[in-house]
């Protein structure tokens, strides 16, 4: 059953029970009140005959018939008798009603009260004192008036009902569809969602602050996420399948060259060659399958980690691989206190990012050397590469960050396409910014990280 069509009926019959229940109990309560009301009734039209027969010290028939003409119409169909000490019936009304003997024989000095219901009637037998002597009455009579206002009470409680009924199925249907339209929008963006389709609209979000909109915001933030990963994972499939295709040939190509040649001087270069594009081609093969995970909901494991250190044990590997390669490092002026250089993030990225970077500035630099500046304030690090070296392409800016982009620059040099491209995943991870220009003959590329 659809939550609309729960909602509807939860509310309904939840509404209508309790509205019921409290029209049943007004109408009990309303009939309780009448028979009692009509019993006391009875019982004064009992003392009162008793009171006016005790006036009287000779009580002939015309006397009781005067008597009961003047009372026969204060409760109708109503059959009264009066007894004495003795159970002896001193009196008697004119109706001829008649009535249960078993009444009488259980009036006694202990039992004062008896009442029951015969049919619709009301019949009670009291006890009574009256100037020292005792009496029993019985009166049996029918509340024509009583039972009157009774039905007109249950036809209004009937009709009450009957519109209540109404009125809560159309409030209850309005408000269900009113509270769930929100929640079908959702469940139909859900269902048309498709991750290999890009033509996906996300769910409006309204100012409330109410659990549907927070429903609809973290979808929204899933999607998201998921697009992204999806994307990501389309692009490294396909470009680990299809592009690596090249370099893996270019690898098995070198191979068969270091295979035929016979002068030492070339197979040492070709080992060096080899050795530096596998060391790379690995380098982003890792760094692709430790971001997806990442975008897929693994949480980074971070640690504690002196900035500072990792560039210069980067630079000392790069000098392996790069024998006539110079690094420059140097602190800015500001940058006084060793805590500010400490960065809580993952090693590895953040050394394959660095990695990157620090054999682009080898790579393109016209002197086979660059200047690395580390800059370090109380929230942020701040790490500057700069090289001389022909720049990228102002009309270039724009593709930089993009995967298996290369610029006019970068022709005849080794690379895959992917190495900003991962810095810039890297960086973006760990809620940090990346920059490039190029002023006065010099290529630099700017890193900022939140100390936090």
């Amino acid at each position: 059953m659809k939550i609309r069509n729960r909602i509807t009926l939860y509310f309904s019959l939840t509404t209508l029970v309790v509205s019921g229940v409290a029209f049943l109990s007004v109408y009990f309560l309303f009939s309780a009140n009448r028979e009692e009301e009509f019993q006391m009734r009875q019982k004064q039209k009992v003392q009162m005959t008793l009171e006016l027969l005790a006036k009287i010290k000779q009580t002939d028939d015309k006397l009781l018939e005067e008597i009961d003409l003047l009372t026969i119409h204060d409760l109708y169909d109503e059959k009264l008798l009066l007894f004495n000490s003795n159970k002896q019936l001193i009196y008697s009304s004119l109706d001829d009603i008649p009535f249960s003997k078993e009444i009488l024989e259980q009036l006694t000095p202990e039992n004062k009260w008896v009442e029951k219901k015969e049919n619709k009637y009301d019949v009670i037998g009291t006890y009574v004192e009256n100037k020292g002597k005792i009496f029993y009455g019985i009166s049996k009579a029918y509340d024509k008036f009583g039972y009157s206002k009774l039905r007109f009470l249950g036809y209004i409680l009937i009709a009450t009902f009957l519109s209540i009924v109404a009125i809560v199925i159309l409030i209850s249907f309005y408000l269900s569809k009113k509270i769930t339209e929100r929640l079908a929008t959702i469940t139909q963006k859900i269902t048309e969602y498709n991750p290999d389709t890009s033509e996906y609209s996300l769910i409006e979000i309204t100012t409330s602050k109410d659990e549907v909109s927070l429903l609809a915001q973290q979808f929204n933030k899933l999607v998201k996420r998921m697009n992204e990963a999806f994307s990501f994972q389309k692009h490294a499939i396909h470009h680990i399948s299809h592009e690596l295709k090249t370099p893996i040939s270019v690898l098995v190509s070198n191979f068969e060259k270091i295979e035929n040649e016979t002068d030492l001087v070339k197979i040492k270069s070709l080992i060096t060659a080899q050795k530096e594009d596998t060391k790379s081609l690995s380098e982003i093969i890792n760094a692709l399958l430790k971001i997806k995970k990442t975008e897929s909901g693994t949480i980074l494991k971070n640690e504690k980690l002196r900035i500072d250190e990792f560039i210069f044990d980067v630079a000392e590997e790069l000098k392996n691989i790069y024998p006539d390669s110079q690094f420059l490092i140097d602190y800015a002026s500001q940058t006084e206190n060793e805590n500010h250089l400490e960065l809580t993030a993952n090693a590895r990225l953040i050394k394959s990012a660095l990695l990157n970077l620090m054999q682009n500035n080898i790579q393109y630099s016209n002197e086979n050397k660059a200047n690395i500046t580390i800059n370090a304030s109380g929230k942020f690090i701040q790490i500057i590469f700069e090289n001389k070296g022909n720049p990228i392409l102002e009309k270039e800016n724009q593709f930089l960050f993009q995967h298996f982009f290369r610029g006019e620059n970068s022709k005849g040099k080794r690379g895959f396409g992917l190495g900003l491209v991962l810095v810039h995943k890297i960086i973006s991870l760990h809620k940090g910014t990346i920059s490039y220009q190029f002023q006065k003959e010099t290529n630099t590329f700017t890193i900022q990280l939140p100390l936090s």
